[in-house]
């Protein structure tokens, strides 16, 4: 080999690090582009959702409380009535549920009713009840939806849906009920009123209620309840299963009388149900998705949108409820007593029932 084809090694790091084709250069520019794709993806993960009602790909839609309903094309929203039905999800209340949201539902049903692409609802019912009021106004606004729209209401009953659940249900065009199904429990209650005066006696304790009015104290556990005051709270209570039954009455088409036979506060199967006329259909939720399109001649193109609550997951909320988590660990045996004497003095009138599936 002559010396002027002898291969000489000029390598030099610095060098080849500057030229243009260097695969050091390369590498640090794919790192940049992959670094710009990635910033690119989180910013449609942020902008999309804001621009269509923060739907998924699954056709899900998750709503905060000051969000807008926002689909921009032909639907049908499902709607959740799960957890115990009570007018203030955040109170303290027996009633109260955290997967229960009535304000947010309320303002869903409103929204739909202004929305012309809004074909019809599905309720997915998976409830005991639960508080008088706050199961009348969903009902009332289920009606008011039919009322100003024309548009159907289907509901599906999943594994309980029973008393203020059966009696939202009611609203509806149609009823199916999933095979294991409870429902029924068509009735009203205000729980037990306890009497501690005996027990108070034997302890030594004894306690004085300041109250003008001979009955506005009717209930409390210090004081025995007289005849009066049983014969009041019992016309509370009947007035409201008179609600309740005329309602069941009303939409079934059932004789009162028969209504009332059937209303005697049990629960029902699926199919006891459909045997009484307590409902249409036993089936699944594709069951009820088919009648609805089928029934109402909506296009099999026209998707089912599961409107769902999204949940305030900040460090903030989770703080505020470890907070109150470990306040009432802390609380002496004396604060736990007083804590439930103010429970026995305090009555709910519901339409919910005691067994649970």
């Amino acid at each position: 080999m002559d010396k002027k084809d002898k291969v000489v090694n000029t390598y030099d790091p610095k060098e080849y690090q500057k030229k243009p084709g260097g695969k050091k250069l390369k590498g640090k520019r794919g790192f940049f582009i992959f670094l710009a794709i990635v910033a690119v993806i989180i910013a449609l993960s942020v902008i999309i959702p804001g621009l269509t009602g923060n739907r998924s790909m699954s056709g899900k839609i998750f709503l905060g409380d000051a969000d807008s309903l926002k689909v921009g094309k032909p639907y049908i929203g499902e709607l959740h009535i799960a957890g115990t039905i009570t007018e203030d999800s955040d109170s303290l209340s027996l009633t109260s549920s955290d997967s229960y949201h009535q304000k947010w539902l309320l303002k869903r049903i409103d929204e739909m009713i202004r929305d012309n692409h809004n074909k019809g609802i599905i309720l997915y019912v998976d409830t005991p009840g639960g508080e008088v009021y706050a199961t009348d106004e969903m009902y009332l606004k289920l009606k008011s939806y039919q009322k100003k729209t024309g548009r159907p209401v289907y509901t599906y009953m999943a594994s309980e849906a029973a008393s203020g659940g059966y009696y939202i249900s009611a609203a509806s065009d149609k009823i199916y009920a999933n095979r294991n199904c409870w429902t029924g429990s068509i009735g009203v209650t205000m729980g037990s009123v306890y009497d501690l005066t005996g027990l108070m006696k034997k302890m030594g304790v004894k306690a004085v209620a300041i109250h003008a009015g001979k009955n506005k104290a009717m209930g409390s556990p210090t004081e025995k309840l007289t005849a009066e005051q049983k014969k009041i709270l019992q016309g509370l209570v009947d007035e409201a299963y008179e609600q309740f039954t005329g309602i069941v009455s009303k939409e079934r088409r059932i004789p009162l009388p028969e209504t009332k036979k059937l209303a005697d506060g049990r629960v029902y199967t699926a199919r006891q149900a459909l045997k009484n006329g307590l409902i249409d259909e036993i089936g699944t939720l594709d069951d009820v998705i088919k009648a609805i399109r089928k029934d109402r001649h909506i296009a099999s193109s026209v998707p089912v949108k599961d409107i769902l609550y999204k949940e305030n997951k900040s460090s903030f909320g989770l703080l505020q409820k470890l907070i109150g988590f470990s306040q009432k660990k802390s609380l002496s045996e004396y604060e736990q007593l007083k804590a439930l004497m103010e429970v026995n003095g305090t009555y709910t009138i519901a339409y919910i029932s005691e067994f649970r599936k």
